[in-house]
């Protein structure tokens, strides 16, 4: 391996002038990791529309079917102005095609689904509890009566996510706000041209967004709370004291990056992200080796790393694309 390379007359450049041997591996190993997770939402497409994959798919695909008809079958209840399921089959069977159809919802349940199985990973493997977590335990107690409720709150939030998780559902209210609007516009293209239907689709849309708050979701709360926490918000990178949800909003929000690219950098052959994005936290070369031994036991964090600095861990990830771009 070579040394830390020279960045010319700026020792904070983040271009430097010779590449180190350490930087060129992980990029490498992102750029696959992220052609990888681009070549997901097809595949899911593809099985999640295919009968014969029923009894052969694993648990992901299992949670992906049951999270998109349970996104339709609120969308349709909601048109109907009732809180019961629908009977109608064919309707659901049609809604739910069409959201699978969106490669963002499909790749958001994805991340959602992955991340309730890595819950279900770390408590089995290490005794991680995926709903309470010491830190959580420690947020709860604090002398501060604000950060203590937002921490209760949060506890609630997580626990009906754990909840929701085995029962393979997704709550409309917890969509982030732009993929919300994008599946209640295409909730809203289904119905055009029904005379039946679309008088209906109106209203209900409009009373969807009424009672609607980002906020109040699971992940708004997570950031709220990891954002009051200030720069004590470094102890949430140590995944066996945050717990999973915590770590993978305080992973976000150090570098920069969307949730739920944070929770797949968690997954197996994710180990370039993992290692960059706790890089780019600032996280210490120790402090990356516990969080592997934790999440990728088969895997070696690359040698060299001190040579990638913050800043340039944070450069790296920012200009990779993202799983939904071509």
């Amino acid at each position: 391996m070579s040394k830390t390379a020279t960045e010319g007359n700026n020792p904070h450049s983040d271009n430097p002038v010779e590449t180190p041997d350490v930087e060129l591996i992980l990029k490498d190993e992102l750029t696959r990791g992220d052609r990888a997770l681009r070549g997901v939402p097809p595949v899911l497409t593809h099985m999640l529309s295919s009968s014969r994959y029923t009894l052969v798919t694993d648990a992901i695909v299992a949670r992906l079917r049951g999270m998109i008809a349970s996104l339709a079958a609120q969308l349709i209840a909601a048109r109907d102005g009732t809180s019961k399921p629908s009977s109608d089959a064919a309707a659901l069977d049609y809604l739910s095609e069409n959201l699978t159809a969106d490669s963002v919802v499909l790749s958001y349940c994805y991340a959602l689904a992955m991340e309730g199985h890595l819950s279900e990973r770390l408590e089995q493997r290490a005794s991680i509890d995926p709903i309470l977590s010491p830190l959580l335990q420690e947020l709860i107690a604090s002398q501060e009566p604000a950060t203590a409720e937002l921490a209760m709150t949060t506890l609630a939030a997580q626990s009906r996510f754990i909840q929701s998780q085995r029962r393979m559902e997704l709550p409309l209210s917890e969509l982030p706000a732009e993929l919300f609007h994008a599946v209640l516009k295409r909730f809203e293209r289904t119905g055009k041209g029904d005379p039946q239907i679309e008088p209906l689709t109106g209203p209900a849309i409009r009373k969807l967004k009424d009672s609607y708050d980002e906020g109040a979701s699971r992940v708004g709360l997570l950031a709220r709370l990891i954002s009051s926490m200030k720069g004590g918000a470094i102890a949430a990178l140590e995944l066996e004291h945050a717990g999973l949800a915590l770590f993978a909003s305080a992973m976000s929000t150090f570098s920069k990056q969307p949730r739920e690219l944070a929770v797949l950098a968690c997954h197996e052959g994710q180990a370039a992200r993992l290692t960059l994005s706790l890089r780019a936290a600032n996280v210490s070369i120790e402090g990356i080796e516990r969080q592997f031994l934790l999440l990728e036991p088969s895997e070696r964090l690359p040698r060299d790393i001190e040579a990638i600095t913050a800043r340039r861990a944070a450069a790296i990830l920012k200009q990779t694309q993202t799983p939904n771009e071509s």
